[in-house]
């Protein structure tokens, strides 16, 4: 079966280490995801503390510069040594939609325009068939591109989102946290997926 989706509207190439559930159409997501063209904020200063940027205890055999993803956890893991991360809150891929591997950031991308594929629109026909970058743009302030893929790291239009299973398999980050990791990262970072 081919895989379906990607970031909040991203597709899938057929090389994606993924695993998804074979019931695509019965997703449930943990909460609905705003309307494109909507900014909602950029800040998570009304984020629950836990999804919060801040340095934390975190052990690791990774090499600095490493992002490690914890999907169940909802973080985002920027490595800095043996035994500190800084940490991100982050919305991950609804039910449907989740995926685990390694990828690399391929390229990055500042305030991106969004063309949702054509899967997603066949599921959500309302959505535009594109959307040039900018504050309401579902994929926010930057995007950092893994692989091969049409999945991403990125930023969002919708805060409340953050901590949150809405996606159709990328990862969001208020654009506050998402231009400061851009700013961290460079082409190349390995990225590791985990579903735990």
């Amino acid at each position: 079966m081919s895989l379906l989706g990607a970031a909040v509207l991203c597709t899938v190439s057929a090389s994606v280490p993924a695993q998804q559930s074979p019931f695509l159409r019965n997703f449930q997501p943990t909460m609905e995801d705003v309307a494109p063209g909507v900014d909602h904020g950029n800040s998570d200063d009304n984020l629950p503390e836990e999804f919060q940027r801040q340095t934390v205890f975190y052990r690791s055999q990774q090499p600095p510069g490493t992002i490690i993803i914890d999907t169940q956890e909802r973080h985002l893991y920027l490595i800095e040594s043996e035994t500190r991360a800084l940490r991100y809150g982050i919305g991950v891929g609804r039910d449907g939609f989740t995926w685990q591997g390694m990828l690399s950031i391929a390229r990055k991308a500042e305030w991106p325009d969004w063309h949702p594929p054509p899967e997603m629109i066949e599921r959500q026909p309302y959505l535009p068939r594109f959307m040039a970058g900018g504050p309401g743009n579902p994929l926010g302030a930057r995007a950092m591109y893994l692989g091969n893929t049409v999945y991403r790291i990125h930023g969002t239009n919708a805060p409340e989102t953050i901590g949150q299973a809405v996606s159709s398999g990328c990862f969001r980050l208020v654009n506050d946290d998402v231009i400061d990791l851009y700013d961290r990262v460079p082409v190349g970072t390995k990225v590791i997926v985990r579903q735990n």
